[in-house]
């Protein structure tokens, strides 16, 4: 099971899930949430929800993107991982789908995106990680264009902690 949350919920979640891996994104200079996990069990990664090139901001890189994948495709999926960001709405949404499309590389990624959105009302994947994770798995602009036709999420502070289940 993925659990996508906001940064606000992961120690609730590391005491009631059984999370055996975790990946916390977010902007540099914030302060990583210490989880009872091994450092290769917990991808800590810098960068702002941004989804272009900005002066003073970090986007998302292709790097990161494949340290994500690289991450998930080594995880055992003996427990749960937990993808957090500070919202739980762009870049941990953005994420837990690109992990499910590298888990399931048969799946189509219009069904995907739409699980995500009926899992979370309030999921805006940041389109900058969708396009590195796309074209590292080659899904030929499916993924970019199944997340577009999502559309924004329903506005909010932070997003509902969800519990994907894997296929």
């Amino acid at each position: 099971m993925i659990l996508i949350a906001p940064l606000s919920k992961t120690a609730d979640l590391l005491s009631e899930a059984c999370v055996t891996h975790a990946m916390s994104l977010l902007s540099p200079g914030s302060v990583f949430p210490e989880l009872a996990l091994a450092d290769a069990q917990h991808l800590r990664l810098q960068f702002h929800d941004i989804s272009e090139e900005r002066e003073g901001y970090q986007a998302p890189s292709l790097a990161q993107m494949e340290s994500i994948l690289r991450f998930v495709g080594d995880w055992d999926r003996q427990g749960a991982m937990l993808i957090h960001c500070w919202a739980g709405v762009s870049r941990s949404t953005a994420s837990a789908y690109a992990a499910m499309c590298l888990l399931h590389p048969k799946a189509d990624e219009f069904a995907l995106a739409a699980e995500l959105r009926a899992a979370s009302p309030e999921a805006t994947p940041n389109p900058r990680l969708i396009a590195h994770a796309d074209a590292i798995l080659g899904r030929k602009g499916r993924m970019v264009e199944a997340i577009a036709a999502l559309g924004r999420g329903a506005d909010c502070m932070e997003g509902r902690v969800v519990r994907w289940k894997l296929r």
